[in-house]
């Protein structure tokens, strides 16, 4: 969030402090492959693998986006993903599905990965009320994954049944035009003297959208907004 709408200023001293906490993480893989967080590589992967996953699930759940929205987006994210060490991070869809036939062949299933999805499905991250509906939105993650993959950590049989995914699309739909003032989008919008609504309700080009918006207010752009915010 702090990346995507905080004051440069702000984002740059979280990237800057993630990065020296990213210089003591080392390891070997159950498979005994040696990593350390930091390798470019590896960034680059979780750089684009994070922005595959809120571009599908705007697109699964909310709305359909444009080829060139969908391009656009991945090239707006080039900033953030320098600073954070990704130095060839996907700048478009093209690139993100080459970006995934090159790393097929290291992917290997993991218990990690079954443990974060307990974690995630646990963790008091919604109010008490909508807790049960945070199990079916790490279902609908999963979901996402494309299945090819899933198949590869066995995922398979993880995802939404079938009556749930209306579900989730209506919920989409209604964060889509939800604005609340603690929401970083509204934040961001509030610092750069724009509309608390600003990112919400305007439906403009790329192009007039991009230059309606301070080049150095954040690494982020407005364009974005709407799909991390939901």
């Amino acid at each position: 969030m702090v990346t995507v709408y905080g004051a440069r200023s702000t984002a740059e001293g979280m990237i800057a402090r993630v990065r020296r906490v990213h210089d003591r993480i080392t390891g070997i893989t159950p498979s005994g492959e040696a990593y350390r967080a930091n390798d470019p590589q590896l960034l680059n992967w979780v750089h684009g693998t994070a922005a595959y996953g809120f571009a599908q699930a705007y697109l699964a759940y909310v709305k359909p986006l444009s080829l060139l929205e969908r391009n656009c987006y991945y090239a707006e994210g080039d900033t953030a993903a320098a600073l954070y060490g990704a130095t060839e991070a996907p700048a478009s869809e093209a690139d993100v599905e080459m970006l995934f036939q090159a790393m097929a062949g290291r992917l290997e299933r993991s218990d990690i990965v079954f443990e974060f999805l307990a974690i995630m499905r646990s963790a008091p991250i919604l109010p008490l009320l909508l807790r049960p509906f945070q199990r079916v939105l790490v279902r609908a993650a999963i979901d996402l994954t494309p299945h090819w993959m899933q198949k590869i950590l066995q995922l398979d049989g993880h995802g939404l049944h079938r009556w749930e995914a209306e579900w989730v699309r209506r919920a989409g739909a209604l964060a889509d035009r939800l604005v609340l003032e603690s929401s970083p989008a509204v934040q961001a919008c509030r610092r750069m003297r724009l509309p608390a609504e600003y990112l919400y309700v305007r439906e403009i080009g790329v192009d007039q959208q991009a230059a309606k918006v301070h080049p150095h207010s954040s690494l982020g752009d407005s364009k974005n907004a709407k799909s991390f915010a939901s």
